[in-house]
């Protein structure tokens, strides 16, 4: 038997599987086709999942293990903060750290343990970098050469100004009304730059935002891949770079900004080092749903869940009871 953790941040819910505990770990097409089947939501297991996290040795000196990310479709993703919270707090637990690096796609990130937010209710914070305004990273195209920082883009919306960055992943941000925060034109957009189209070859996270107050946002993401989430995290730490660029009246550099999510909340702090160079601080909870007990062979096979054993969390509970006691109401 093999165990797998059900896990969540800020209501992004994983599967996690550790590789290293495997006497025969999956080749990257069956974590591909893992990630499809048991994230789906009518025949996954356990109501399936945003995607799969899979802990694997490091490859480079300095952090401590490595961490993969599949989508619910099978595509793989560059980074993924509310996933590499709870990634931080396995690989902490494992190795009795409370500080170190974790290996990314694309760069070895800074994660620490941080006071619980409630009891049960855990908390880490991770790093989200690097950052490019650099159009070919996203990549994007037929809209200009130059970086995209609140300007309209009639293209793609008529009435709305957008930023575009990658942290490393792809992020399209536009603030906007309740109104609009609360309507299909986010969705109806998602859909539209993640299929076939002139603008984002190979897709975009799309992020509306609404300003709360100072220092306080309401976010709602389409994730590439995903589509409508619960919560994003590298999507949260885009849109308070893109905050602070556009709105800078109402923000400060290295202050917490609260943003809140269908899926609860976390806290950012942006750091400018350089005129150019900038990075995230994410914080947020990092909860443990299920743990998973089945044989390895079902790992391979990816689609038989009928010998799992489920033992359920009681911080589920109690992150929700800390979401209840404090989400704002949203006008």
């Amino acid at each position: 038997m093999t165990t797998l953790f059900k896990v969540q941040g800020s209501n992004n819910k994983f599967f996690l599987l550790d590789q290293t505990q495997l006497s025969q770990p999956l080749a990257t097409t069956e974590l591909q086709k893992l990630a499809q089947n048991i994230c789906h939501p009518q025949t996954g297991l356990l109501h399936g999942a945003d995607g799969l996290l899979v802990i694997q040795d490091p490859s480079c000196p300095g952090p401590i293990g490595q961490m993969r990310i599949f989508n619910a479709d099978g595509s793989q993703a560059s980074m993924c903060g509310n996933g590499l919270r709870t990634v931080a707090r396995y690989l902490g637990a494992k190795h009795h750290l409370k500080q170190f690096q974790v290996e990314t796609l694309t760069a070895n990130l800074q994660v620490s343990q941080q006071p619980d937010w409630a009891p049960e209710v855990p908390a880490f914070s991770v790093e989200i970098s690097p950052v490019s305004f650099n159009l070919q990273d996203l990549p994007c195209t037929n809209l200009g050469e130059q970086p995209i920082v609140n300007q309209p883009l009639p293209e793609l919306d008529p009435q709305l100004k957008f930023t575009a960055l990658a942290v490393p992943n792809p992020h399209l941000i536009s603030f906007v009304t309740s109104t609009d925060l609360q309507g299909s034109g986010l969705e109806k957009l998602g859909h539209r730059l993640n299929q076939s189209n002139p603008y984002f070859p190979d897709g975009v996270n799309v992020s509306w935002a609404q300003i709360l107050g100072p220092h306080k946002l309401f976010v709602r993401t389409f994730e590439r891949g995903v589509g409508l989430t619960n919560a994003c995290g590298t999507g949260m730490s885009a849109t308070c770079l893109a905050f602070l660029l556009s709105q800078s009246a109402t923000a400060a550099w290295d202050e917490l900004i609260t943003v809140y999510n269908p899926g609860g909340q976390v806290q950012v702090r942006v750091h400018q080092s350089s005129p150019q160079h900038y990075w995230m601080e994410l914080i947020g909870n990092a909860s443990i749903m299920d743990r998973i007990e089945l044989p390895e062979s079902d790992l391979h096979r990816a689609n038989d869940w009928t010998h799992a054993i489920i033992h359920e969390s009681s911080e589920t509970a109690a992150y929700e009871k800390f979401v209840q006691e404090h989400q704002p109401k949203i006008n």
